[in-house]
């Protein structure tokens, strides 16, 4: 395995993600902000936080196996979510768990960070994904 996700003591804080990962691979697939929005770019979710997760994982996902590789070998996601504040939590995770099985996404997740801004490049554009990967 290319990729070994853990958390060491003392950064044990209750979230849904794993705070290091090593790879040991020597491709690395970078996969670019990816939204809710169908291959015609048609807007998915409206409006719809878990929604607009799920869709955006399952572009990322795509990305992914585009260049040979699988959320198994992700080292790194950052998401970016309009408007953050704290009670946004359920919905976003609730769209993580939506397809979680669908797209073998590891539990606890790679290390991931999210990042709340003012605007994304769209207004109904509402959470962005990106992740790094490393290949064997």
């Amino acid at each position: 395995m290319t990729v070994h996700l853990f958390s060491p003591e003392g950064l044990t804080q209750p979230v849904p993600y794993h705070h290091v990962a090593i790879g040991t691979g020597t491709r690395q697939v970078h996969v670019a902000g990816q939204i809710a929005r169908d291959a015609r770019g048609r807007a998915l979710a409206p409006g719809d936080l878990a929604g607009q997760v799920a869709h955006a994982l399952r572009s990322t996902g795509a990305g992914l196996r585009a260049a040979g590789a699988g959320f198994g070998d992700v080292v790194r996601l950052t998401f970016y979510v309009t408007g953050w504040s704290p009670e946004k939590i359920e919905p976003f995770l609730a769209g993580v768990e939506q397809v979680a099985g669908e797209l073998a996404l590891p539990r606890p997740l790679p290390p991931a960070s999210l990042i709340g801004v003012s605007h994304l490049f769209e207004p109904d554009v509402l959470v962005e994904v990106e992740a790094t990967a490393v290949l064997g």
